[in-house]
């Protein structure tokens, strides 16, 4: 059955729930059943849901590993009329999941691609996380390893958005423990852990109690998890008096980005402000 209103398929990024399989949305279901072809990140992990609401049909994998090599078979199902949706283990697709490739091939060839949209783990964790929403960054998964961790979030050290992750519960005290180390013990956290599913688990607190709390329950070390990181305080934009003669003494001695940097340090004060401030004495 072809979905699209003209002579080429469509292929449909479908959002499926991320653990209570309630939150599934109608449209999802009545697109999975009529599509002709379902690519899924694992076909065995996705048969248990399309069993479950009694969806049949033909499956074939598209994971990081064979995406590149499967764009062009699935483009050209779609360019003959079929209609395709692809689907990840959980959520919604692309996001840190397979599937970017795919739709940037599909829309080079001016393919249809729409979305039939639904949860999202990282969107459900960040509204019931109590931090400010208006402007926030999601970074995916955060290194396995220390070294490159502590990398990541020493370039977010001065992040203001609030800053949204996953990451594997089993490194967890890890990642809690490298956030201390960077960005200081006082930072605010929040843990959304199984969301939507029995054990749900949504805990905020400083980096350092977030460090005791992990560390006394084990539990908390297994399942999904979304770790959000507050962003880091605004720096003050406005230069005051003090600020600017202080400025000037240490262009006197530094080059304008060094002695910029250095104010900006000691007095928290915006440092694009005043490097402007430093070129508008030229």
């Amino acid at each position: 059955m072809t979905l699209a209103e003209d002579n080429s398929g469509t292929l449909y990024i479908v959002a499926t729930p991320i653990g209570n399989l309630g939150d599934i949305s109608q449209r999802a279901i009545d697109t999975l059943r009529a599509v002709d072809v379902i690519a899924c990140e694992d076909t065995r992990h996705s048969k248990k849901l399309l069993s479950a609401f009694s969806i049949s049909g033909k499956t074939i994998s598209l994971h990081d590993h064979n995406e590149r090599q499967k764009q062009e078979y699935i483009g050209s199902l779609l360019a003959s009329g079929s209609d395709v949706a692809l689907v990840s283990d959980a959520g919604t697709p692309l996001i840190s999941d397979p599937g970017f490739h795919l739709v940037r091939y599909c829309r080079q060839q001016g393919l249809n691609v729409s979305p039939v949209p639904g949860a999202c783990a990282a969107i459900s964790a960040l509204s019931v996380a109590g931090l400010p929403t208006d402007r926030f960054a999601f970074e995916g998964f955060l290194p396995a390893k220390t070294g490159a961790r502590q990398a990541i979030l020493q370039g977010l050290a001065n992040e203001t958005r609030t800053m949204v992750f996953y990451d594997a519960p089993r490194r967890a005290i890890d990642t809690v423990q490298d956030i201390v180390t960077v960005l200081g013990e006082s930072r605010y956290l929040v843990i959304a852990r199984e969301l939507t599913k029995t054990f749900e688990t949504i805990y905020s607190n400083t980096a350092g109690e977030m460090l005791n709390w992990l560390s006394q329950d084990a539990n908390q070390l297994k399942g999904e998890m979304v770790l959000i990181i507050e962003g880091a305080p605004e720096k003050i934009s406005e230069i005051t008096p003090e600020v600017e003669r202080a400025l000037k003494r240490l262009l006197k001695e530094l080059p304008p980005k060094k002695a910029c940097a250095v104010t900006a340090d000691l007095y928290e004060v915006n440092k694009k402000a005043l490097y402007d401030l430093t070129l508008s004495y030229k």
